[in-house]
């Protein structure tokens, strides 16, 4: 039996693609060890995405890929991970503890971005990461409702000054919906709104998260302002769907968050195809490729491509979002896919996140 060499292990763990990364670990610079005696060999390995519902499934590949090498009789694997933080500042107290903001917006209403905000930030929960959700659209707050949270259930609070956040399916939330009924009108001018945003952002006592999801209102008003001038936004997922008039108001959204210096981490494609229930007939009856043109022409990517399906609705409504209700359903793992994706474009969009445009002045 031939001696086991570094260079063995090197390649073996060389075809392990892993998709979110879109390379293998070595290029990745996701390999923090290889250590040989003999014929056993172990391996660690850090991933910068929230890996938990992975990590035992890609131990399982690389050790296996090792022990059919010609000299090791034995291969154990470590597979870790941890979240970066990608901040410009820290944003004040409540937030000093929160590593990454991730605006979840749209153009228009009627996209599912509420829907694909909570399934996100209940996938980002599911692979082990400490998850918070502000429902920021005070007019027609809806987390509530969608986390499953009673009528009436209102947040604690600490020494008059921090409300604690209300946790369900794993996720720290926040909404105007626990503050007022169900039956009050926000008729409130924009200011009032963007005040409002900014202390339930600044009197909530998030604590340590590894990623605060912002449902954002649609549009890019008052309140999107506020939110990309005033805190370290780590970057932006526009949610649309391929109807033209909806990717038309989500490249307003695209361009809002180029001009005040955060990144668009992605797209995530609603009501991509309808699936017949009956006879399992796809059509697409909004239009096709509609989030693949617009992230091509923005140089972004498409995190994923949700069906327009009853169960999604179904679900939402009962307040379980379809990933707490069957995290291994297939709609569940398209929302744990993106999830993925959103982690790695953010580890990949820099630590220059949220940083304040530039001012320029000129005679044109």
């Amino acid at each position: 039996m031939s001696e086991l060499t570094q260079s063995q292990v090197e390649t073996a763990l060389a075809g392990y693609h892993d998709p979110y990364l879109e390379t293998d670990l070595l290029s990745a610079g996701a390999i923090q060890s290889i250590q040989i005696s003999g014929s056993s060999v172990s391996v660690a390995v850090l991933l910068d995405y929230p890996a938990g519902g992975v990590a035992n499934g890609v131990a399982q590949l690389l050790e296996t890929a090792l022990e059919n090498l010609d000299g090791c009789d034995q291969a154990s694997v470590q597979v870790g991970w941890q979240v970066a933080s990608h901040k410009s500042h820290d944003g004040g107290e409540a937030l000093a503890q929160v590593k990454n903001i991730v605006a979840v917006a749209s153009g228009k209403g009627g996209v599912g971005k509420s829907t694909t905000s909570v399934n996100l930030a209940v996938s980002l929960a599911r692979d082990g990461a400490k998850v918070g959700l502000l429902d920021a659209d005070i007019y027609g707050p809806s987390q509530g409702l969608m986390l499953g949270v009673a009528e009436g259930t209102r947040p604690e609070t600490i020494d008059n000054k921090w409300f604690v956040p209300i946790e369900a399916h794993g996720v720290k939330s926040m909404s105007m919906a626990y503050l007022v009924t169900e039956d009050t009108p926000m008729v409130w001018r924009g200011p009032m709104v963007a005040g409002t945003l900014m202390q339930l952002l600044n009197q909530t006592q998030w604590g340590e998260l590894d990623y605060l999801l912002i449902d954002m209102p649609p549009g890019t008003g008052d309140v999107q302002l506020t939110l990309s001038q005033k805190y370290p936004v780590s970057g932006a997922v526009i949610v649309t769907t391929p109807q033209d008039i909806a990717l038309a108001d989500a490249k307003k959204g695209v361009e809002m968050f180029r001009k005040v210096n955060i990144p668009v981490l992605g797209m995530i494609e609603n009501m991509s195809m309808h699936i017949c229930s009956q006879c399992g007939h796809a059509e697409h009856i909004f239009g096709t490729d509609g989030a693949d043109r617009l992230a091509t022409t923005y140089q972004t990517t498409v995190l994923g491509s949700l069906p327009l399906a009853t169960w999604i609705r179904e679900q939402s409504d009962a307040g379980t979002p379809v990933v707490a209700a069957d995290d291994t359903a297939d709609v569940a793992l398209m929302y744990r896919h993106a999830a993925r994706r959103l982690a790695v474009a953010l580890n990949q969009s820099g630590s220059g996140a949220g940083a304040m445009p530039s001012i320029e002045i000129s005679d044109d």
